[in-house]
């Protein structure tokens, strides 16, 4: 919900939510490498939500946006695959989402790259490409909560970690996978993901 189109297609309306929106995925939901997605076969529509994912490198509890960048140190980007029809049934009756957000393979991540070879994290440009047409786009300086207010709000609630990753939300255009589907994730002009959906 970091996104104000994303929020107008999912839901209807241009909006800013009043605070981040904050879910979280087991360690298993964990798929890099250029691993195939299994695309489950107890959901009628996974689609994907491309995003830029930024990776803590150190403790942290209570941080200061001013000092949020230094908890931080890559880059990438990744597929937060969302199993929709059940996230519209958990929405509808204010359930949790974790199944349908953090199953088994739901978040896919790129290569990492040194925040310091771009000039801004901010103003970074991403995309997802299937099956060779670009699919969805977004630009981090779109972002209704920046990295740096993101990382310092969810550090009131949760005890950040080293490894730990940051998925920084989705702009418009999210969509269904398929069975055969092949997905490149890009920064910039970087290809840092790319995997297929079986």
């Amino acid at each position: 919900m970091n996104y104000i189109q994303h929020n107008k297609e999912l839901d209807g309306a241009l909006y800013k939510p009043e605070a981040p929106v904050i879910f979280t995925k087991a360690d298993s939901a964990l798929l890099k490498d250029g691993k195939p997605f299994f695309v489950p076969d107890w959901s009628e529509q996974v689609d994907y939500e491309t995003e830029l994912v930024v990776r803590i490198c150190r403790l942290g509890k209570g941080i200061p946006v001013r000092f949020a960048h230094r908890y931080y140190d890559a880059v990438t980007v990744g597929i937060d695959f969302t199993a929709r029809d059940w996230q519209r049934t958990a929405r509808s009756k204010g359930l949790p989402w974790e199944i349908c957000k953090g199953f088994d393979g739901s978040a896919v991540i790129g290569q990492w790259v040194d925040k310091e070879k771009f000039r801004s994290v901010q103003s970074l440009r991403f995309r997802l490409d299937i099956n060779g047409q670009t699919v969805q786009e977004g630009c981090a300086s779109d972002m209704l909560y920046t990295v740096d207010e993101l990382v310092s709000y969810i550090s009131q609630f949760f005890t950040l970690k080293t490894g730990d990753l940051l998925y920084t939300g989705t702009p418009v255009g999210v969509g269904p996978v398929h069975v055969g589907d092949h997905l490149e994730g890009w920064i910039e002009d970087r290809k840092l993901l790319e995997f297929n959906c079986k």
